[in-house]
């Protein structure tokens, strides 16, 4: 029997995110930027089901493959574990908070870097030193570090910090961004990464030179403009022209 068209192109979406999830995986391990096993990515799979595809626990990110990664509902119920090895509660507890909220973050990922812990628990947090940073500065959430992630009560404290902005530093913990494609919010990643570490680098160099608040306004204006008239034009996530760089070189 011939699958209708909308099956075939719903399976070959899902088959994409799968091999864009577990893309992701091993370029944040090639970069350095996981912790062992533990942080993860998410990305919500298409459909009603409410279900997100999520690194197994156990596995380091350059062991993730398209076919072993692990299908939950959002309320946690495991619906397809092919190695067996279940999911972290407490990175679940972090990641389905988000994606519950958000029905634009098709994408979770969050992140120990040293640079980003460092960063994360400073008071002043990230500053205007670059441009790298410039994109982040007006359109960055903080969440207080409390009770552990695996903390039920901490779902509505990290969504209402989040609010409506796709990148957010976890005090003392971490990084994270949301994005509407894998894409998307591996490149914020990947930039809000850079920023911490350049940040401490000058920190450990001499005295700071922020950038002026007049090019910090006008930049962060052309920022939002430029992502309105891609949303405009595209009606869904931008190119994924940068996405391709990365997984070339993995």
């Amino acid at each position: 029997m011939t699958a209708h068209p909308n099956q075939a192109i719903a399976t070959d979406t899902m088959r994409q995110i799968r091999v864009d999830l577990a893309a992701a995986d091993r370029l944040i391990h090639r970069l350095g930027l996981d912790d062992s096993i533990y942080t993860h990515i998410s990305a919500r799979l298409p459909g009603d089901h409410e279900r997100i595809l999520i690194n197994p626990f156990g596995m380091r990110f350059d062991e993730v493959t398209a076919s072993n990664l692990v299908t939950i509902n959002i309320d946690g119920t495991v619906v397809d574990d092919p190695l067996g090895l279940g999911i972290n509660p407490a990175g679940f507890n972090i990641h389905a908070a988000i994606h519950s909220a958000r029905k634009d973050a098709m994408c979770v990922l969050h992140t120990h870097t040293i640079a980003g812990v460092a960063v994360s628990s400073l008071k002043a947090g990230l500053r205007p030193l670059t441009q790298w940073s410039l994109q982040f500065i007006d359109s960055l959430a903080y969440h207080d570090y409390g009770k552990i992630a695996l903390d039920i009560g901490e779902r509505a404290r990290l969504v209402a910090d989040l609010g409506d902005k796709s990148v957010m530093i976890l005090r003392n913990h971490g990084l994270l961004t949301c994005g509407r494609s894998v894409a998307e919010s591996f490149k914020l990643m990947r930039n809000l990464e850079r920023s911490c570490q350049a940040q401490l680098a000058i920190q450990a160099a001499g005295s700071l030179r922020l950038l002026p608040a007049g090019l910090r306004n006008s930049t962060q204006a052309s920022t939002t403009a430029s992502k309105r008239e891609k949303r405009r034009m595209s009606n869904g996530p931008p190119s994924d022209v940068c996405w391709s760089e990365p997984i070339r070189t993995s």
